[in-house]
């Protein structure tokens, strides 16, 4: 297995054809399906099944790509950082569920920095990649929640993967709804008061399971579900189809306005939300700062809500 190979698969991935991959690549399409072939013997595995259409991922492929990219992306930083270039004066980086705070938090940050040249990173991510970010040190730090629901199985791992979980602090859940939902007025509302709404919920990806879902209740019955992958199509959904989320009731009027209300849930469940960072190296001094301006702003706005 070689880089090169590793580059091919992520082109051919990324095209989702062999002979716009090898036009990409400057090389003939037969020295390119050979070089795949090779590896998927090598490996062990299929990569990519075929179609008249073109080829895509299989199962094993969409795994193998994941470390693909992150052995590629390591290798880049390697020669950023040791060629004759100057590296890029990057300090931090953070990835995380879909939470107003941690944006807010990273602006914070970033104005405080004052640099000229800086290469910070905030990603919204996946419960899985989140951790697969800390774990490989692509990320400083990520944030997310552990519920009497999850916490045994995501406790599992971070423990298996040597990353720490540090709380801040625990909410009671909330839905997020439109200002003009009938909901909203009502001091609390039910799980079976929202059943004839859209349940709103961040989709996870091939690593689908229930305890790496954002929301709380993610097994209570609920009729109509729309999945979706970003913070700001969740919120356009909330509006236009009068649909709800369930979260931890921090909203930021400078991020998503004011037409998202929170009404608190009525539920036994909570949201432990916390960072969690690997136990193999000191934390920054970037990091330490990003952690007093979260803790900061959850001080100021969780009070009011």
């Amino acid at each position: 297995m070689t880089l090169q190979q590793l580059k091919y698969v992520i082109t051919i991935a990324e095209t989702g054809s062999i002979t716009t991959a090898a036009q990409r690549l400057f090389i003939a399409q037969p020295s390119l399906s050979k070089s795949v072939a090779e590896l998927e013997k090598e490996m062990g595995i299929t990569i990519f099944n075929r179609s008249n259409r073109g080829v895509y991922l299989s199962e094993d492929g969409t795994k193998f790509l994941s470390y693909a990219r992150q052995i590629i992306e390591q290798t880049e930083l390697l020669e950023s950082e040791y060629k004759s270039s100057p590296p890029p004066n990057r300090a931090f980086a953070v990835s995380s569920q879909h939470y107003a705070f941690v944006v807010n938090a990273f602006v914070e940050l970033v104005r405080e920095y004052g640099r000229d040249k800086y290469e910070f990173s905030l990603r919204e991510l996946k419960t899985a990649e989140i951790i697969e970010d800390v774990r490989t040190h692509r990320s400083d730090i990520g944030v997310l929640y552990l519920s009497g629901f999850n916490h045994e199985v995501i406790k599992h791992i971070l423990q298996t993967e040597e990353i720490q979980f540090v709380p801040l602090f625990t909410a009671k859940p909330h839905v997020f709804v439109s200002r003009k939902n009938p909901l909203v007025g009502r001091k609390s509302v039910t799980l079976d008061d929202l059943k004839e709404y859209p349940r709103l919920t961040y989709d996870q990806g091939v690593k689908n399971s229930f305890y790496f879902a954002e929301e709380l209740h993610i097994t209570a019955e609920s009729p109509k579900n729309i999945v979706v992958s970003d913070r700001a199509t969740l919120f356009n959904l909330l509006i236009g189809l009068n649909g709800y989320t369930i979260s931890s009731g921090i909203l930021s009027s400078d991020l998503n306005g004011k037409n998202i209300v929170s009404i608190p849930l009525e539920s036994n469940e909570h949201m432990e939300i916390g960072y969690i960072i690997t136990t193999d190296r000191p934390m920054n001094e970037l990091t330490a700062r990003y952690l007093e301006h979260l803790k900061n702003y959850i001080e100021k706005h969780y009070q009011t809500n």
